[in-house]
């Protein structure tokens, strides 16, 4: 996997979030967005780390962050785990043709047939501010993107 470093331009997509409605990156230009991209909805270390999210929202909304979580799950399969647990964020389905914005990000595992575990805060003019691939096992928690978001903030109001 090849991922997109910081100060690459964040590849505009639309994608599903329900069977019927589309979610595009473009309609945050002007806010900051997190992308999660995860391999499998019902995955134990996916479920963890989407939760863990869930429960920090608030805090990323402090940094005008809009969280979007992405896998090459079907719709349905996401509406059934998002209605499961709760989760206040879209869920988008990468799915047909099958990973194809992950492959535009670098973090689609052709092996696997899957999207790595990957992290990307953009920031409201659509650039990458942050990128990170984890192992597909591990959770990488929230830290690494609080802090990037931080950053933004503060060369934000250093700009303004």
């Amino acid at each position: 996997m090849n991922i997109l470093p910081a100060g690459s331009i964040a590849p505009d997509f639309t994608l599903h979030s329900t069977p019927d409605q589309t979610v595009s990156l473009s309609e945050f230009r002007g806010r900051n967005v997190i992308l999660a991209f995860y391999p499998a909805d019902w995955s134990p270390v996916c479920g963890d780390q989407l939760a863990l999210y869930n429960e920090l929202l608030e805090e990323f909304a402090k940094h005008d962050a809009q969280l979007l979580a992405i896998s090459v799950d079907g719709a349905w399969s996401h509406a059934a785990l998002s209605r499961d647990r709760k989760y206040h964020f879209p869920l988008l389905s990468d799915f047909e043709p099958k990973g194809a914005v992950a492959r535009q990000y670098g973090v689609y595992d052709e092996k696997g047939g899957v999207a790595g575990r990957a992290l990307f805060v953009i920031d409201g003019d659509g650039v990458i501010r942050w990128s990170y691939l984890s192992p597909m096992g591990v959770n990488p928690g929230a830290d690494g993107i609080l802090k990037a978001l931080e950053n933004l903030g503060a060369s934000q109001r250093k700009a303004g």
